[in-house]
This record gives structure tokens, C-alpha cells and sequence, in this order.
């Protein structure tokens, strides 16, 4: 049971990799195992209350699934609460299954789990081994250059990309060659998401001096995910007074998010002036070749072997984000580690179309409802009533779009489905965000984000 418990837990790890950030991963699922199976429920051990209902709310049903896609048997998950939720070890050093799942854990081992303490950062994120190709030449040179100037160059730096496409490798890249050079520097990594639930707690429990004095001698602030302060008015309040503390000492402020600071909504216009001040870079799709050679990358680091004629297979089938790169290979590897699959092109078919069939189910009427209400910070009651206002007429006609685009309503089903409007005008809206999409970089991009945040869902 020990051998089939490690192996279930790292395919559901290998499954949630491919819809979480990589600073989310680490936040919600290190420390996370299975318990026990008993019959048709599957324990998952959790390391506290607040991840077991942060992994309830938002993961239950995506485990659940692949659970029951690897052992149909499974009719429920349920969580308990231990502090060192770790993998038992077993005392038989001489099984030769046990050795398997001991090799397994080794070569698996996901880079997000060894985080450094003090700083928050993870050391196996560092320019040696972020792919540099076309797509992201220029954020990797500015970076290196804020990691050999910090506080003096570009600040604050500002990185932005769709999800998955390395912000997170490179801002962390750069807070460990800081680390690593300027030893008397205090570098501290933090997720938005985080930074966030610290105020909450600091508000809550009269903590607001502890909270303050924890930043106030921080010589390098990296905050990953910093859209997630939108619509929040008090955590942006402490965060510009921290913001400022932090820049008028001349100490660096590193920050990464999936838009531009124009484009996060409900964002305090001091903020968004304070973040448009320093250098913004973004991270565009990497081509073929260079897909390629990240997949090929990760492979190595993970001490296996992957030929290339799998790696552009891949790699041409993969288009949106290096982390479902990623997501392929961890699959592919843990194929050969449990069910003795050899790494080919035909394995990397089965695997892209379970990840295929995964992404369809995305693409939902409330799905996309709350993926667009949520970029542009409105809310389902106005767009299915009559307001004409400019933001609710836009997320609207941008619903449309996509219901058409991805869902293949026809008008009059839309009509129906958004407050009763008239077909003809769901064909303008239509027709107007295509036209747009074509002329307006800043509608296309917008659209992207959207896109990728259905796949997150």
C-alpha cells in the first residue's frame, strides 16, 4: 500500500502542477501526502487547517478526478490534519519495490518543495539554468543586470507574462544570485496571495508593528503575482506605504504579474504610477526550437533521458506555458517509473490527450463568466441586466465572444443566456470584438489573459 500511495499522490502532484503557479504549488501543497486508502476513500494528510480548506475550496474537485482516473475504486477524498505530513519511510532497506519508489522520489523530486527559509526563495531557480531564446532575451538581460545592481538601476523591475511562461523562475533567479553575491543583503520572496493573508492576520490580531517591522529592513522585496492586490483597498494601502519605505532607502523592489500595471484592475492609481515608474519587461510565447530545448532542460535536470524527436513532438503540440511543459514530462517520467512505459512520441500522445480532454472541460458558460467578470472586477448581475455602463458593456460583449468563439452557442442560445438580449445584438458584440482583437493590441492581450486563466480554473 505504501508503494501505491506515493505513486497516486506524485500523478495528482504531476496534474495540479499544470493549473497552479509554481509559488502556489509550493504555498498549498508541500507537505501534502496520503494518509491511507481505505476501501474507496483516499486520506489526504495536509499540514494545517488553513491549507485543508484552501485545498477543499479550490483543488477537491481536480484531485478527486484524477484520483478516480488512476483508480476508478475511488469514490472520495477526505483531508486530515497532521503538522509533519510527510511520506512514511519504511524500515525494509532491502525491497526491491521500495528502492523503486526511493529512486522515483529522488529523480521527481519537484524544485518547488526546497525553499530556503529566511528568504523564501527556491535555490534551484537560477540563471544557469532559465532557457534564454527570443521570446525572453530582454527580460533575462534586464535581470541580470537588477541581480548585479540592486537598488540602482531598474526600480522598481516589473516582469509580466501569461501564466507559465518563467516570471517566476526569473525573479527568483534573481533574488539567489543577490543572495549568493551580496551577502549582507536580506533578499525575502514572497507571493502576492501571501503578502496579502499576512495583513489580513496583522489586522485580525492587532499585529500591524510586527508586520511593519518584518519589511521595514528588507534590502530586496520580490513579490510574485502582485495583480492579486486588485479590488483589495487596505493591502494596497500597506503596500504602497511599504513600497515607499522600502524606494526612498534605495533598497530593490522586484514584481512579477500575468498584465501590465495598466491593465489590473480596481489597482490604486498611486500604485500603478509607482510600478510604471521603473522598468516593466514581458515575457512573450517561446518558439518551436526553444520549447524544445527547455523540455530537453528539464529532462537533464531530472537525470532523464528524453529524445529529441520527443521533445519537438511535444514541443509542437504545447504552445501556451513552459510549466505545462513541464506538467508532460513529470507524466511521461512517472509512465515509465510505475507502469514501465518507455519514453516515445506514442506515450507523449496518450499524455496530450488526457491533458487535451482535461482542458475542454475549462470552457464553460460559469466558467467563463467568472473568469471575465473577474479580470475586469465586475459582476454577474449587471452583465445579464440592462446597464450600458462602458465596463460592463465590455466584459459583456467580451462574454459573448467567447461563448461564440469557444463554446459555439449560436446567437439566439446567447441571447438567451445573458439577460434575454436580442440575437442582432449579440452578433455586433460578436463582430465588434473580432474586429477589435485584429486593431487593438491591448483587447488582444486582455483576451490572452482570460484565456490562460480559464486553463487555471
Amino acid at each position: 500500500m505504501f508503494i501505491e500511495k506515493e505513486n497516486l499522490w506524485k500523478s495528482v502532484l504531476a496534474e495540479i502542477q499544470l493549473d497552479v503557479s509554481d509559488a502556489s504549488f509550493n504555498t498549498w501543497f508541500k507537505n501534502t501526502s496520503i494518509f491511507e486508502i481505505k476501501k474507496d476513500i483516499v486520506v489526504v494528510s495536509v499540514p494545517s487547517t488553513f491549507v485543508r480548506d484552501w485545498i477543499q475550496s479550490r483543488y477537491h474537485k481536480k484531485i478527486l478526478e484524477t484520483v478516480k482516473r488512476i483508480n476508478k475504486n475511488i469514490k472520495k477524498i477526505e483531508y486530515i490534519i497532521s503538522p509533519n505530513s510527510l511520506p512514511p519511510v519504511s524500515n525494509n532497506k532491502n525491497s526491491s519495490n521500495e528502492k523503486q519508489v526511493e529512486n522515483s522520489e529522488n529523480q521527481m523530486e519537484f524544485p518547488e518543495m526546497t525553499i530556503d527559509s529566511e528568504t523564501g526563495l527556491n535555490p534551484k531557480y537560477n540563471f544557469d539554468n532559465f532557457v534564454v531564446g527570443p521570446f525572453n532575451e530582454l527580460a533575462h538581460a534586464a535581470g541580470s543586470a537588477v541581480s548585479e545592481n540592486p537598488g540602482s538601476l531598474y526600480n522598481p523591475f516589473f516582469i509580466y507574462s501569461k501564466t507559465g511562461l518563467g516570471k517566476t523562475h526569473l525573479i527568483q533567479a534573481i533574488g539567489n544570485k543577490i543572495k549568493n553575491d551580496f551577502q549582507g543583503k536580506k533578499v525575502l520572496y514572497v507571493q502576492a496571495q501571501k503578502f496579502i493573508s499576512e495583513i489580513i492576520s496583522s489586522i485580525r490580531n492587532n499585529k500591524m508593528d510586527d508586520f511593519k517591522y518584518r519589511y521595514k529592513d528588507i534590502d530586496v522585496l520580490i513579490i510574485d503575482d502582485i495583480q492579486f492586490l486588485s479590488n483589495k483597498e487596505k493591502t494596497q494601502e500597506e503596500f504602497f506605504h511599504t513600497f515607499n519605505n522600502l524606494y526612498e532607502k534605495n533598497k530593490q523592489i522586484i514584481l512579477s504579474s500575468d498584465r501590465p500595471p495598466r491593465s489590473i484592475s480596481s489597482l490604486a492609481d498611486r500604485l500603478r504610477s509607482r510600478f510604471e515608474g521603473g522598468m516593466i519587461v514581458d515575457i512573450g510565447n517561446p518558439d518551436t526550437d526553444t520549447r524544445a530545448a527547455i523540455l530537453k532542460t528539464k529532462a537533464e535536470e531530472k537525470d532523464f533521458y528524453v529524445p529529441d524527436e520527443v521533445c519537438y513532438f511535444i514541443a509542437d503540440n504545447i504552445q501556451r506555458s513552459i510549466r505545462e511543459l513541464e506538467g508532460v514530462l513529470n507524466k511521461l517520467i512517472i509512465n515509465q517509473q510505475v507502469l514501465k512505459k518507455p519514453i516515445n512520441i506514442e506515450a507523449a500522445k496518450l499524455v496530450l490527450n488526457n491533458i487535451n480532454q482535461s482542458n475542454l472541460s475549462n470552457f464553460s458558460f460559469d466558467k467563463i463568466i467568472k473568469a471575465v467578470t473577474s479580470f475586469y472586477d465586475t459582476n454577474e448581475k449587471d452583465i445579464m441586466g440592462p446597464s450600458r455602463k462602458k465596463e460592463i458593456a465590455k466584459s459583456r460583449q467580451i462574454i459573448i465572444y467567447f461563448l461564440r468563439k469557444e463554446l459555439n452557442y449560436s446567437y439566439p442560445y446567447i441571447g438567451k443566456k445573458i439577460g434575454g438580449k436580442d440575437h442582432t445584438t449579440v452578433i455586433y458584440s460578436f463582430s465588434k470584438i473580432e474586429r477589435e482583437i485584429k486593431s487593438n493590441n491591448e483587447i488582444k492581450e486582455e483576451i490572452s489573459h482570460i484565456r490562460e486563466s480559464l486553463f487555471s480554473m
